[in-house]
């Protein structure tokens, strides 16, 4: 398959939503290429950044790059930013929906992290969640197809965060909600020090569990031009599972993962 250089750009940086983005309509896939690579951007602009203002910097970047490319001024110079505005000005994506999911992503960029459950799932459903609800755009969603499909991408946002404990702790980060993490005896600091430790992995095999319910809850059949945009749930239902279960997950995706994914877009059924 002969792959655009934001289509090769996806599928370096964002394997599991590349994957997911072959399922779309031929005509849509490079804008939601386009999107894997801007939320690529986003997401990485705490992590690349040395300190809270730094990222804010970052987002705000982004922000202007999208708000000059609905003034009809040229693009930046940036190898994201160029494909991203040849899709917007082809009316691929809309700006509003691209600049919500850089404010989304303020929430961690944020020195004193998330303090309560409910700005933990605000989060989900504005990140991870809100990518999903603009793929489905991209495809042709309606208003009330894409909040479902917000809720399912939700769902992928909680097991990225729950499987990353470790890393981010790597990073001096720790995403999981402070009220949550009070609850089970613990503070951001104790699972940064110590994220293999048995409180934390009991809080991860809890949280995963609620989060499998949840997607249990949220998950509807959607149209079959829309299943692109809600395959990540079928990662995110596996991921979950196994983490409920108190067990550990392989730094990449596995064949069996990899199947699964191409035989709910062949079905057209998450």
């Amino acid at each position: 398959m002969s792959l655009s250089p934001i289509g090769a750009f996806a599928r370096a940086h964002d394997p599991d939503r590349f994957l997911c983005a072959l399922f779309a309509p031929a005509e849509a896939r490079e804008a939601i290429f386009a999107l894997i690579a801007l939320n690529h951007e986003l997401a990485r602009a705490r992590e690349a950044a040395t300190n809270p203002l730094a990222a804010m910097i970052r987002l705000q970047w982004w922000r202007d790059a999208v708000e000059e490319v609905r003034a009809g001024r040229p693009a930046r110079r940036h190898e994201v930013a160029g494909p991203l505005a040849a899709v917007i000005a082809q009316g691929g994506l809309e700006p509003d929906d691209l600049i919500a999911l850089a404010d989304a992503r303020e929430a961690e960029a944020e020195e004193e992290g998330l303090a309560t459950e409910e700005a933990f799932v605000a989060w989900l459903r504005g990140t991870a969640g809100g990518w999903s609800a603009v793929a489905g755009r991209a495809l042709g969603a309606s208003a009330e197809e894409a909040e479902v499909l917000r809720g399912l991408g939700a769902a992928y946002g909680l097991a990225g965060v729950l499987r990353s404990i470790a890393a981010h702790a790597g990073q001096g980060r720790c995403l999981l909600p402070a009220d949550r993490l009070a609850r089970a005896g613990l503070n951001a600091e104790a699972v940064i020090g110590a994220p293999d430790a048995p409180a934390v992995l009991d809080l991860r095999r809890e949280m995963a569990a609620e989060g499998l319910t949840a997607l249990a809850r949220a998950r509807r059949d959607v149209p079959r031009g829309l299943v692109a945009a809600a395959l990540p749930a079928v990662l995110a239902r596996r991921d979950l599972a196994r983490l409920a279960r108190g067990g550990a997950l392989p730094q990449g995706r596995g064949v069996g993962d990899r199947l699964v994914v191409m035989l709910a877009g062949l079905r057209g059924r998450v």
